[in-house]
């Protein structure tokens, strides 16, 4: 079985496993969701979830967080992993916003990644699920479960984004990324599955005994 098989067997499995897929970070507008996705590094979307929701009620626009200022940011997401970094780019972030957009969020990839916090995943996350552009936004664990698949060789996010690409269909690539997080959270763990257990991985490698090593991203 080729990588293209493997990728047919993926996608057949992801859309009657999950036919819909709500973007798991609660959000009111695209700032909202750029802040999130800022905030989800290192993070779980249920912890971002659970100290955003005090938080979009009140400031959802750059310049509310302008006003805040770091210290104050600070204390709104202490409960989130490395805050103060974070505070520092969401501060930062929205006055960029407010000086260089009038307060809009850029849309393409070139303006997104220069803001301050904002690498190349954030981006593809907030074109693909803010703007419905077509984006294959890859993380770790993404990384992690296109390896196990034998849908890339594991070199870097950077190759493994290559590799999805090339084998999907753009047309799927927005709801995928969400598909792949999905399953990987529900059957296909780090910890649980190893690559011989769930179905996609008995699917696209039925001879598989020993558990399967990823390289980190």
């Amino acid at each position: 079985m080729n990588e293209f098989q493997r990728a047919k067997i993926v996608l057949k499995i992801l859309n009657k496993t999950y036919p819909k897929t709500p973007i798991p970070l609660k959000h009111r507008n695209i700032f909202t969701l750029l802040i999130s996705v800022l905030l989800s590094a290192q993070c779980t979307d249920l912890n971002v979830n659970n100290v955003t929701k005090s938080i979009y009620p009140k400031y959802n626009k750059p310049e509310h967080f302008v006003k805040l200022g770091r210290k104050k940011i600070e204390k709104l997401i202490r409960s989130i992993g490395i805050f103060r970094i974070k505070a520092k780019s969401v501060f930062n972030l929205s006055k960029t916003l407010v000086e260089k957009y009038k307060g809009k969020v850029p849309k393409t990839f070139e303006q997104l990644e220069e803001l301050p916090g904002v690498g190349h995943k954030t981006a593809s996350v907030v074109m693909s699920q803010g703007f419905g552009y077509p984006a294959f936004p890859v993380d770790t664990h993404i990384h992690r479960l296109a390896q196990r698949w034998g849908l890339t060789n594991g070199k870097d996010v950077v190759q493994t984004e290559k590799d999805l690409k090339r084998l999907f269909p753009k047309r799927n690539w927005n709801k995928l990324h969400l598909q792949i997080i999905y399953y990987g959270r529900e059957f296909c763990k780090a910890r649980e599955c190893y690559g011989i257990s769930c179905k996609i991985c008995t699917s696209c490698y039925p001879n598989r005994k020993k558990p399967i090593k990823t390289k980190k991203a």
